[in-house]
């Protein structure tokens, strides 16, 4: 019978071990960061835009009549939770884009800034989603933050150059 080992650990523990082997051997750490460096550069610009379109456009509007108005905590209206909804929901793209940034990963996080925000826009453009109702502005907030968030940390350019000539052809009314 096959050794079902790597099959049967938990995501946390794998990470434990490749830390441990990582320490113990120099040459499976360069091994590692390669590996790590071929997934983190292959990034497909419209997927990352789908994947925001659709995160965004399954915001359940229910949930967000759910989360306002009075709590313990006070009153928060529709139009607040839906701005930390919206905010929610874009953290863990907003994160990846400072991550490449964070590994030096320029090109990887031009690209991937390149798709969050289109996904942001195609949403605002698009989505006929009833918590959109709820939420007018924040699409183009949420927008200018992470456009204005990477424009602070990248000096190239050609990057920025890149990016406005992107925004011009993919997010007209948004590229000033």
């Amino acid at each position: 019978m096959k050794d079902k080992t790597l099959d049967k650990i938990s995501a946390e523990e794998a990470l434990e071990i490749l830390r441990h082997l990582a320490k113990k051997e120099p040459d499976i750490t360069r091994k590692i960061k390669e590996e790590a460096e071929q997934l983190l550069k292959k990034i497909d610009l419209e997927e990352v835009c789908e994947d925001v379109y659709f995160s965004l456009d399954g915001i359940d509007v229910e949930e967000l009549w759910d989360r306002s108005g009075t709590s313990r905590h006070g009153y928060s209206s529709p139009e607040e939770m839906a701005v930390e909804m919206m905010e929610e929901e874009l953290e863990p793209y907003n994160n990846q884009v400072t991550k490449y940034l964070e590994l030096g990963m320029i090109k990887e996080a031009r690209i991937y800034c390149m798709g969050v925000l289109k996904g942001i826009y195609k949403y605002a453009q698009e989505s006929k989603s009833e918590f959109k109702d709820w939420a007018v502005d924040v699409p183009g907030e949420c927008f200018g933050y992470l456009l204005d968030e990477w424009k602070k940390k990248t000096k190239n350019k050609k990057d920025l150059n890149e990016m406005t000539t992107f925004l011009k052809k993919k997010c007209s009314n948004w590229a000033k």
